[in-house]
């Protein structure tokens, strides 16, 4: 915790953090906004909400799988911190189109031909912005942080970065949608700000041209990252990881609406209890582990948020049996029977899912080469958001078949088996490993 805290307080740390934090925040603020007006205040169909939520998530993870391999290499090949620079300018205007159609979409003007269109166009470039600043928050540290500094710093940034989330998620269910458009071009330019202040971070090996043949560039790119077998399991069981959490993060709006009864506000609430989570997992592992990098903890900590994930469902089965009848709001949420089962079922699914996930990450930037941590962040990025892509459009094709979204949530436990038997596997490679 001392190391944490010393970290808080220096430039080759602070400001990276706070424009990560301000980046997760406004990602977080916009994307929320949007799906809960648009399950909220356009659609009235359970297989419609499910389908947008899951369209939505999909677009704002494709580009990680697009671009992630060209993302990678001029992260390692070009100054770290002027990336930065030119990702976040660059964000201004793309939450300006995103204000534009949450602004048309609360007016009721061409909701379905123009304001929709508008806002998953900017979600869309949201991720792109992302897969640029993906590679980079992470490889950054080792550049910037001492080796025993790293596991805490990366506890720090992921911590940060759903603490954000959180304080973006209660915004976008309790602040009006009007409101929300303009708050995202605001912290857009703050986070522009603050990112002149990240220190430089230049390339640490040879410099080689950039391969724009996107598909050749991925390609080469696993190829050359996945050889080394912690790495290898180390993104897989990442890509579990997150996949899981696209799903759950699709079902909770049209769950909470249509199995929960709750209103938009609860939804919102859902996903800050999620957020707090990872966030508490997140730091907690670094304490577990007393900052040594390993994966000792990973296959229960997966096996645990896999039980909390059938409590959840569960407890949703038992909801339903209550039939209560008109949106609820937080006050009458919280007064409903279950509730409070619910939330803590939610929050150890959170906590479990911090803890197995931050110490992979630490794998991927210490158990790579100084001059190909970005590439190695980036070739994880592809196979988290090809997988995710995937778990998306299963998870599409369950709403538009019909399937309920509370039955869904069996999938995600089921998906909970297959990261802890790649967390089996990563933590034996890590014991073969030379010390």
């Amino acid at each position: 915790m001392t190391t944490s805290m010393n970290l808080l307080g220096q430039r080759r740390f602070l400001p990276l953090f706070v424009t990560q934090l301000f980046n997760a925040f406004n990602d977080n603020l916009y994307k929320t906004a949007m799906v809960l007006f648009v399950v909220y205040s356009v659609y009235n169909d359970e297989s419609t909400e499910g389908i947008f939520s899951a369209t939505a998530s999909a677009l704002f993870i494709l580009p990680f799988f697009i671009l992630s391999a060209v993302a990678g290499q001029l992260a390692d090949m070009r100054d770290k911190a002027a990336i930065i620079r030119k990702v976040k300018a660059c964000e201004i205007g793309l939450m300006v189109i995103g204000a534009s159609g949450l602004y048309l979409a609360w007016q009721g003007i061409a909701v379905d031909t123009v304001a929709i269109p508008l806002m998953l166009l900017a979600l869309f470039l949201t991720g792109v912005q992302s897969t640029f600043l993906g590679p980079i928050k992470y490889a950054i540290l080792p550049q910037h942080l001492e080796k025993d500094e790293v596991l805490a710093g990366t506890g720090l940034v992921e911590a940060g970065t759903y603490i954000a989330i959180l304080t973006g998620t209660i915004l976008a269910g309790w602040i009006p949608v009007e409101w929300a458009a303009i708050a995202i071009i605001a912290t857009s330019i703050v986070g522009y700000l603050i990112s002149r202040q990240v220190p430089p971070a230049p390339a640490q090996g040879k410099v080689e041209k950039v391969d724009w043949h996107i598909l050749r560039a991925s390609f080469r790119l696993i190829r050359n990252t996945m050889h080394d077998k912690q790495i290898f399991y180390a993104i897989m069981a990442i890509s579990f990881f997150w996949t899981i959490g696209a799903v759950l993060f699709i079902q909770f709006p049209p769950l909470a609406k249509n199995t929960l009864m709750a209103s938009k506000e609860v939804a919102s609430l859902f996903l800050v209890i999620f957020s707090i989570g990872i966030a508490i997992g997140s730091v907690s592992v670094n304490a577990l582990l007393k900052g040594r990098v390993s994966a000792r903890y990973a296959p229960a900590s997966v096996v645990v948020m896999g039980l909390f994930v059938v409590a959840f469902y569960i407890v949703c089965k038992l909801w339903q049996s209550y039939q209560p009848t008109e949106l609820m709001g937080v006050t009458e949420f919280l007064a409903w029977p279950l509730a409070n089962v619910i939330m803590l079922t939610l929050l150890g699914i959170a906590i479990a899912g911090g803890m197995f996930v931050v110490p992979l990450y630490a794998f991927l930037t210490t158990r790579s080469a100084a001059d190909q941590t970005a590439r190695t962040i980036a070739a994880n990025n592809i196979v988290n958001s090809g997988a995710m892509v995937l778990g998306s459009l299963v998870a599409m094709g369950l709403s538009a078949a019909g399937v309920p979204i509370t039955e869904q949530l069996l999938l995600s436990a089921a998906m909970c088996l297959v990261s802890a038997w790649l967390g089996r596997k990563l933590l034996a490679a890590e014991r073969l490993a030379p010390a």
